[in-house]
């Protein structure tokens, strides 16, 4: 999320990239922005988020990674979003609803994408476009059978796991049963 600001949209977004099994949102913004836990309904528990400080460094080393990076933008070098080979290890950038995406994050763009649209509007809200773009991305995942095994290291998915289980739940637990008074243990 290149400066989307949106409390509202943040948590519709982390909502949907739950649903889609996405692990891990990155976003950059000079404002705090917190998630609003009625419109995430518990999704933001299970996807991980980092804010990006130095985004010409964060773009740099995805790239090394080996990732392409996937940009919505308005102008005529843009394909349609589902020309994209979404099996591919993506990053998918989107910007706020009035600058859109930031000249930065346009300069690392492998593919610069549309979302077409035959009314009079030209974009979507952002947390749709978040959608419309992720579901195709399950889609072509789904058809290659990519939900089927795991696809990350052993090694993340017990670190994953034991971050759920210990900090977000025992942790959490400690830390209430600690702060009751000591009559009402």
């Amino acid at each position: 999320m290149d400066y989307v600001f949106s409390s509202h949209n943040l948590s519709a977004i982390v909502r949907t990239c739950d649903a889609v099994n996405v692990g891990k949102l990155y976003y950059r913004h000079q404002r705090k922005v917190k998630l609003n836990n009625e419109i995430t309904m518990g999704a933001h528990k299970w996807i991980f988020h980092e804010y990006i400080e130095d985004i010409e460094e964060f773009y740099k080393n995805i790239k090394k990674e080996g990732y392409q990076v996937v940009v919505t933008l308005l102008d005529d070098e843009t394909v349609d979003f589902r020309e994209v080979d979404y099996t591919k290890p993506t990053l998918i950038v989107l910007g706020n609803e009035v600058d859109g995406a930031s000249d930065i994050s346009i300069k690392y763009a492998d593919k610069k994408v549309i979302i077409p649209m035959y009314g009079m509007s030209q974009s979507l809200n952002v947390s749709v476009a978040n959608s419309v773009m992720l579901y195709e991305a399950q889609r072509q995942r789904a058809a290659k059978n990519m939900y089927d095994l795991p696809s990350l290291p052993e090694e993340t998915i017990n670190k994953t796991l034991r971050q759920w289980t210990h900090d977000d739940i025992i942790e959490k637990e400690l830390r209430r049963v600690r702060h009751k008074p000591k009559n009402q243990i």
